[in-house]
């Protein structure tokens, strides 16, 4: 794979989880709820150690993360912050925000894991993070689903 390409599939990864912190971080000042300020802690530092993973990464590729934000995440940051203006901060309304947030994450990471010869290195951190982003879908979709039946 072409370096500029490599560079631009990890800082759109990047910009992802990026997006994904910060929504985390809004949601744990959205709620009251211990344990989703604490599922929502976890999700915020899982989202930093990732980036993290990344940039370190795209340092030893010789690759530079964007120190600016992509349009699509500056679109897709706005809508959250949005959503948190106009939605009554019930559980199930912030869990399905949750929800959607890591729909979008999960459709970059799939993206990026079709990309023809990545570095391995590289792949190997982007199979590990689906994996866990994966997981953060599952979680916020049961979390969501648990909130519509109390």
């Amino acid at each position: 794979m072409e370096a500029k390409a490599t560079q631009a599939l990890a800082n759109e990864l990047i910009e992802t989880l990026k997006d994904g912190q910060k929504g985390y971080a809004e949601a744990m000042t959205d709620v009251t709820d211990a344990d989703l300020k604490e599922t929502f802690k976890k999700y915020a530092a899982q989202r930093s150690g990732y980036i993290t993973e990344l940039e370190d990464q795209m340092h030893k590729l010789n690759l530079h993360p964007d120190e600016e934000s992509s349009i699509t995440g500056t679109i897709h940051r706005a809508f959250i912050n949005l959503k948190g203006m106009v939605t009554s901060k019930d559980r199930h309304s912030i869990l399905a925000e949750c929800e959607r947030g890591e729909d979008y994450a999960v459709k970059a990471y799939q993206t990026a894991l079709k990309a023809q010869d990545l570095p391995a290195a590289l792949k190997t951190i982007i199979e590990k993070q689906y994996q866990g982003i994966q997981q953060g879908h599952n979680d916020m979709k049961a979390l969501r689903d648990a909130a519509v039946t109390k």
